[in-house]
């Protein structure tokens, strides 16, 4: 059965569920044991909750009898552990919220309810989201399935090792500079950065308010569509979500790309770039041409150099503010045992943050402090204004960009926490959309020494279902998703 569950999709599941083959109790019970026997390998969760995962199959099982079931119903799911989940603990992977249980669900969390799908557990993560490895939990660290010595990336890569290593069918992560997309590249999965605004950030634990979004991560690009068609839509509790009609992703779903534009532009190659990685992009854009959309390899987008220095201002600057809530007064960690109110406070968050959050946190502080805000966080800003006209020039000429996710395949445990700017280096192909705001997908494309490679396609903003449509078909074309780790 385990083989099965190696295949097993949305889309096939739900066939199977409806016509009786396998029922919602049967289905979860098959994942919970497929986490028992490969979680102390992998670390994909926080929080595993089989009861209750189990009493919501038995209630998709009654509505799938009753003829009423969604796309959702009874599908086995895991969400990352930065989303407030009611009744559910909720970490951050962080010790400030180790022992917190939310009072209500994240928008998306909602959403998903109201479809009554399955929810095994909480995924696993970077603190607070902040990281490229999973290195940064609290809790543990989270192996890449494909090879146990490597990361999985970060910061959702407890949701991209859980789906490559089929313990959920699919999972909600978030991306702030890349969180769902690389470690989707590095995992071998699918994962797509909606545009900033489309889905609800309601219940999602803020890092960076201007740049967070959630999204689907998933075993291929028929599942992103379906997932994205039921966490999408205006939220009257989020100032930030947006109001647009959104179409029915699964239904539009095309392998006719014909009418496509494509530019390729040349700074996303950048210096350092594996040369496997650079093959197997390059490869699969030949393919894309070869499906009938028209290619344009000399596009630049020379400000998309200057993003990861924008971003690393941007970020830690909103994430000391959004930070400074976890006080230990009102939630969370709290250290009792000090002489005063503020040795109290200080100590709390001396204990309860790890270091890279601190790092954040200071980096922040210092950039939007007197007398540096205006070099510093206001001059990031600007820039950032530049790059979004950049993208908004760039996308009258092209329909979609399409660039490598990540610049290497998976690297070792513990090979770059003692070098935090070569840990940053890790997001620089896919920092520049959470800039701008922009949807993208990363999509397996090939393999370097047994690792993945991800392809990333970019697209104008509300442009999901074009880069869907082009994701899917350079999917049909290829064999790479079909590939899945072996663990042992």
């Amino acid at each position: 059965m385990d083989l099965e569950l190696q295949n097993m999709t949305i889309n096939t599941a739900r066939k199977l569920l409806d016509e009786g083959s396998i029922s919602s109790k049967e289905l979860t019970q098959l994942y919970l044991d497929r986490i028992g026997n490969t979680e102390n390998i992998i670390q994909s969760y926080v929080t595993i909750d089989g009861e209750k995962a189990l009493k919501q199959a038995e209630t998709a099982d009654e509505i799938i009898k009753s003829g009423k079931a969604s796309y959702l119903t009874g599908i086995p799911l895991q969400i990352k552990d930065n989303m407030c989940t009611k009744d559910t603990l909720t970490t951050c992977s962080s010790k400030m919220l180790e022992n917190f249980i939310p009072p209500y669900d994240a928008t998306v969390v909602k959403k998903l309810r109201e479809e009554n799908a399955v929810f095994l557990g909480k995924g696993n993560l970077d603190e607070f989201a902040m990281g490229s490895s999973t290195e940064n939990s609290a809790f543990n660290t989270t192996k890449n399935p494909w090879d146990i010595t490597k990361v999985p990336g970060g910061s959702s890569g407890g949701p991209a090792a859980a789906v490559a290593a089929s313990q959920a069918i699919a999972s909600l992560g978030s991306d702030t500079g890349g969180s769902i997309r690389q470690p989707a590249s590095l995992c071998g999965v699918v994962g797509l950065k909606p545009t900033y605004g489309l889905v609800s950030r309601f219940g999602l634990i803020a890092f960076a308010s201007s740049l967070d979004q959630i999204g689907p991560i998933t075993k291929d690009v028929t599942d992103c569509s379906i997932l994205l068609n039921s966490i999408v839509g205006n939220d009257k509790n989020d100032s930030t979500s947006l109001k647009y009609d959104s179409p029915d992703y699964y239904k539009n779903l095309s392998d006719n790309i014909s009418n496509l534009k494509i530019g390729v532009p040349k700074e996303y190659f950048v210096s350092g770039i594996d040369d496997k990685v650079r093959e197997s992009v390059e490869t699969a854009i030949k393919q894309l041409e070869s499906l009938g959309a028209k290619v344009d390899r000399e596009v630049s987008l020379p400000s998309s150099e200057l993003a990861l220095a924008v971003y690393y201002i941007i970020a830690p600057s909103e994430c000391s503010s959004n930070l400074s809530r976890f006080d230990g007064v009102k939630y969370g960690f709290r250290y009792k045992d000090g002489d005063s109110m503020w040795e109290e406070l200080e100590v709390t968050r001396q204990l309860g943050f790890g270091p890279e959050v601190k790092r954040r946190i200071m980096l922040g502080a210092y950039s939007l402090s007197s007398g540096y805000y205006d070099e510093y966080y206001l001059k990031a800003q600007k820039v950032r204004t530049v790059i979004i006209n950049e993208f908004e020039d760039t996308f009258k000429k092209y329909d979609l960009l399409v660039t490598p996710t990540s610049p290497t395949t998976a690297f070792g445990v513990g090979e770059r926490t003692d070098n935090p700017l070569q840990m940053y280096l890790s997001d620089v192909c896919t920092v520049p959309v959470n800039i701008a705001g922009l949807p993208a997908i990363s999509v397996p494309c090939g393999f370097s020494d047994g690792l993945p490679i991800g392809l990333q396609i970019i697209g104008p903003k509300f442009g999901e279902q074009n880069i869907l449509n082009l994701a899917y078909a350079f999917e049909q074309s290829t064999e790479w998703h079909k590939y899945n780790p072996r663990i042992e």
